[in-house]
């Protein structure tokens, strides 16, 4: 009975071992294939997002390239004709021709006629873009001149309206008429081979449309008491008519414009210039069909590699479309549907609908637009205007005038389809990989026994932190490729490691963001307690005005956002003049040159410094529209500096030096630079002060200030 219970040893170690070799072969090679499928689709998804956000980003910035060199083709086209003898002849005559026929009577019966012809033409066009009946009396033209040229070249005007520009001479006998003859070929000609939709000439004095093209409703009609004198049209000529300078352009951004029919209109503008005396504006009427098959690329996204959903489109300050997206063009119902999904309102629908498109109607308001138009270029995943996941691109046109951002975008479902297939066709490869290692592992665990001991010396070479370790791959058979895989692991983990040293030196250079690069370094080496004392250094401490009340009714995003602007330029000029920024406060800004390293001129560095900031300032303010300015306090004596605290440190500055540039800043003027004697002797003769007198500072008494003249 005892001898039934006995088994072979030998036997039992080795169907153990062979047990062991077969579950080690099936779980390695259960790790290699999750390993490589993993990794493989990962980097294969990372791959694709690179690609598909660098062709993104390619396009945005080929079309942002297009819309501006239209608008600098534009620009230089129209500083030219306005410059021409043409022009300037013209607008000196039609300005004479149009006061002559101001001070002669137009008779009731043109007036009736006129009127009529209003009621019949425009009053229904301006009842169908504004949703409701308008007074006439708002829309028709005051004084002689219009209700008579505007009968001559409008009313009467035997072509049809697409061709009424083709009317020379309206055959009334007039001096306007026949100057007319004689110069509007020319200028019909201009605007047509340029590209303009209307080219029209603009009193500075009276406002009034004395010459136009296309004749349309707003010919002969003052921007200063007419209809249209809160239009952008209006805006651009103000503008230009301020100074004699033939340089000058004054470009507006599109607005929907009654003569047009409500189109999105923009408007370029630029002085006529007589002897030094501006007699006119010449304006050029852009129409946003220019720019919009510019973005969208005559409508062919799919030629342009934009697939079935990708697109790109054109955003204006006000997040509102200045470029039609493309659900818009190729299916209206879906369209309209989307926006209503995605949670647009029924007024903003309706308006789309009423005008006939999305541009000034729709808006877009997505983290890439907010990121754009605050400056920000960039990619990455949104929710866009339809409420789905996309992959984006964004970035800021450079056009003086207009602050527009330009976002291109794919769906994502549409952009990872290649990787959803590449999933689905790893999943069936791993797991018929693992029935035919199952169905296999059992006659080849022996023969695996040599190549096992090498694969797992391999993995304890590893495991002790040898790299480079790796296995020699004697077979084809799914032993070798198991070792292959092995090495290829190794070799992608090596290749992690580097990214890992690279990731550590990103974060050495966020260090240095903190503390300047001596700073850091003492602080690397092992240096606890730095405290340094500097003989002399010029500080400087900068405040808005009013900043609690100034941003009291602002949400919290836009103070930010506002606050980082500001302080981003202060930054890049202080990098400039190599001065050393210490620390914000709230909108306080702190700054000092002559520190850690020793600068032999930073009393100057420092007024220029403070000179920038001051006017930064201005520039940050009227791109915002606000009302803000600023103190700037400036001192040169002696501090100490060092690094303070544990986590979260800073390198900070104290004593007198210090406390006496902030009292400068306090009790110093708005939009203004206050400095102390010792900055004031050592820069007298290099900049103009303005003596302020002694001053009460607190804790030192009467002490001596200047201000710096700007």
């Amino acid at each position: 009975m005892s001898s039934t219970n006995v088994t072979d040893p030998s036997r039992r170690v080795r169907w153990s071992l062979a047990a062991k070799v077969f579950t080690t072969l099936m779980l390695l090679g259960a790790i290699a294939v999750l390993v490589t499928g993993v990794l493989g689709y990962f980097r294969a998804r990372d791959a694709l997002e690179r690609a598909v956000f660098d062709q993104l980003t390619a396009t945005r910035q080929a079309k942002s390239r297009q819309v501006e060199d239209y608008f600098r083709r534009i620009e230089a086209e129209l500083r030219l004709l306005a410059t021409s003898k043409m022009v300037v002849d013209a607008t000196r005559t039609f300005r004479i021709a149009v006061d002559e026929l101001d001070r002669a009577a137009t008779s009731s019966e043109l007036h009736q006629k006129v009127s009529n012809w209003y009621t019949q033409n425009v009053i229904p066009d301006v009842e169908r873009v504004l949703g409701r009946e308008p007074n006439l009396a708002d829309y028709l033209p005051v004084g002689a001149a219009p209700y008579y040229l505007q009968y001559n070249y409008i009313v009467a005007n035997p072509h049809p309206v697409e061709r009424r520009q083709l009317l020379d001479d309206a055959g009334d006998g007039s001096d306007y008429s026949r100057l007319h003859a004689l110069y509007h070929p020319s200028m019909r000609a201009a605007a047509a081979t340029v590209g303009f939709f209307d080219l029209m000439v603009a009193d500075p004095k009276s406002g009034r449309l004395i010459y136009t093209v296309e004749k349309e409703v707003d010919f002969a009609t003052s921007l200063q008491i007419g209809p249209y004198r809160r239009s952008n049209v209006a805006a651009a000529v103000a503008r230009c008519a301020v100074a004699p300078d033939r340089s000058a352009v004054c470009l507006e951004d599109f607005a929907s414009y009654a003569p047009s029919g409500g189109a999105p209109i923009a408007f370029m503008a630029s002085p006529v210039i007589d002897q030094g005396v501006v007699i006119g504006v010449l304006v050029a009427q852009l129409s946003n069909e220019e720019i919009d098959n510019v973005v969208t690329g005559g409508r062919r996204w799919r030629q342009e590699g934009f697939g079935d959903t990708g697109e790109a489109y054109l955003v204006g300050p006000d997040h509102l479309v200045r470029s039609g997206p493309r659900a818009f063009y190729e299916n209206h119902e879906n369209y309209y549907a989307e926006l209503k999904i995605a949670g647009t309102s029924d007024e903003e629908i309706e308006a789309i609908q009423r005008y006939g498109t999305p541009v000034l109607h729709q808006r877009i308001d997505t983290k890439a637009t907010q990121a754009a138009l605050a400056g920000v270029e960039g990619t990455g995943k949104i929710v866009g205007y339809r409420g789905v996941p996309t992959l984006a691109s964004w970035g800021r046109l450079e056009i003086p005038g207009v602050k527009w951002a330009l976002v291109a975008k794919i769906d994502s479902a549409e952009a990872f389809a290649p990787i959803y297939q590449l999933r689905n066709d790893l999943l069936v490869v791993g797991g018929l990989a693992l029935l035919v290692m199952a169905a296999t592992a059992a006659w080849l665990s022996k023969a695996l026994l040599g190549p096992l001991r090498e694969l797992t010396a391999g993995v304890k070479r590893f495991a002790a932190g040898d790299y480079g370790a790796s296995v020699p791959v004697r077979t084809h058979d799914e032993i070798g490729q198991l070792c292959s895989a092995f090495n290829g692991m190794v070799e992608d983990l090596r290749e992690k490691s580097v990214v890992i040293e690279n990731k550590n030196r990103e974060n050495e250079q966020l260090l240095l963001n903190v503390l300047p690069a001596p700073i850091a370094n003492r602080l690397r080496g092992g240096e606890a307690g730095i405290a340094d004392g500097f003989a002399e250094v010029t500080v400087a401490f900068a405040d808005i005005v009013g900043f609690t009340a100034l941003t009291s009714e602002m949400p919290p995003q836009e103070v930010v956002t506002f606050l980082n602007g500001l302080f981003s330029r202060f930054d890049a000029a202080a990098q400039d003049l190599g001065i050393e920024k210490i620390k914000t406060l709230g909108d306080a800004y702190m700054a000092v040159c002559g520190l850690p390293e020793p600068v032999a001129n930073h009393a100057e560095r420092m007024v220029r410094m403070a000179i920038r900031m001051v006017h930064i300032a201005r520039e940050h303010a009227m791109e915002h529209n606000i009302e803000m300015k600023i103190r700037v306090g400036v001192n040169t004596g002696p501090v100490v500096a060092g690094v303070i605290g544990k986590s979260k440190y800073i390198y900070d500055l104290w004593g007198d030096t210090v406390n006496l540039a902030s009292r400068m800043e306090s009790g110093g003027v708005p939009d203004s630079v206050q400095v102390t004697r010792p900055v004031y002797d050592q820069l007298k003769g290099q900049f103009a002060f303005e003596p302020r007198g002694p001053i009460e500072v607190k804790g030192k008494g009467k002490v001596e200030a200047w201000l710096l003249r700007l």
